[in-house]
């Protein structure tokens, strides 16, 4: 089968597709033949080298963490209805990048229809993740967030989500007039630059932060007395070591610093959120934002617009 391995990692151009041996499902595995690979911002991470000597990628590291197919065998413990079935499925910190792949049988949703292959990528890993991270937040009616990292297609779910929750005003950060209007046709009553600045309310409930970085203490400050800031992803690298100290600074204001993975939420519980994701995107309800649908050879290209910043959503490829 053919699938994208990292040969060289630091640039976009590192990547290459070759020929590996076809997958065979393990116990409590399915094999899934791939419609669509979702890239995520962990991918791009993965290329830039900045993950690699933290938790041991290393050359020839396929990417890709999610998947949408058939089912083509199931392993021994798995359910055999599975066979045939068009699913949704994870495959961690990749594996993806490829004509077929391996999964956790338990964690493969099946598909409702009307979704397309692309629409399940973009949403299945990235929709749980707003969703549990806004319930972190304690997301209530008539509250104000700000979605930091807001083009990306876990920031497109949760503007999505909060409006749906009654927020009274959702501060989304965007980096060009036209990604602000795109925000606000998705429900966003307020668009910021990524410093933070331009109209609208300057402080806040919750802050739903994707991106970290050097910029996170500031957004710690701004947020109200109670606030909470819940941290679901590091696309612009570690915070500095001392940001607790806005945190004890504001001592008398009850700030709170939070972080939400996907792992630490039963396999039950993702799968019944992602299915029910699933059906209300199928029905034409909450809306995925595909960026681009590029074949599996112009991985290349695909990284290179994540790195130079280009993408609203998700690029999704197919072998």
């Amino acid at each position: 089968m053919r699938a994208v391995v990292i040969e060289r990692f630091g640039s976009p151009d590192g990547v290459a597709v070759v020929d590996l041996p076809d997958p065979a499902p393990g116990p409590g595995q399915v094999v899934v033949d791939v419609e669509a690979v979702g890239l995520g911002g962990v991918d791009a991470l993965i290329l830039g080298g900045g993950l690699s000597a933290a938790y041991g990628f290393a050359e020839g590291h396929v990417p890709g963490g999610e998947v949408a197919g058939t089912v083509a065998a199931v392993g021994e413990g798995g359910d055999a209805s599975l066979v045939g079935r068009r699913v949704w499925a994870p495959t961690g910190t990749g594996g993806g990048c490829a004509e077929r792949v391996s999964a956790p049988a338990e964690e493969a949703v099946p598909l409702p229809p009307g979704l397309s292959g692309a629409g399940a990528v973009t949403l299945g890993g990235p929709g749980a993740v707003a969703r549990f991270g806004l319930a972190r937040a304690g997301l209530a009616p008539g509250a104000s967030v700000l979605v930091r990292g807001a083009s990306g297609s876990i920031g497109i779910a949760a503007v999505q989500l909060a409006v749906r929750a009654g927020a009274e005003a959702v501060a989304v950060t965007a980096s060009s007039p036209e990604r602000g209007d795109r925000l606000r046709g998705l429900g966003a009553t307020h668009v910021l630059d990524r410093a933070g600045g331009g109209a609208g309310p300057q402080g806040f409930d919750a802050v739903l932060d994707v991106a970290a970085g050097p910029d996170l203490p500031g957004f710690l400050g701004r947020l109200n007395p109670n606030g909470i800031l819940v941290a679901v992803g590091i696309m612009a690298g570690m915070p500095p070591a001392d940001f607790g100290a806005v945190l004890l600074e504001g001592f008398r204001r009850s700030l709170t610093f939070a972080t939400l993975s996907t792992d630490t939420v039963p396999v039950a519980e993702r799968n019944r959120v992602r299915a029910a994701q699933f059906a209300d995107a199928a029905r034409g309800g909450l809306r995925t934002v595909v960026h681009e649908v590029m074949a599996l050879d112009r991985a290349a290209s695909a990284f290179r617009r994540m790195a130079d910043g280009e993408v609203f959503g998700r690029i999704v490829l197919e072998p």
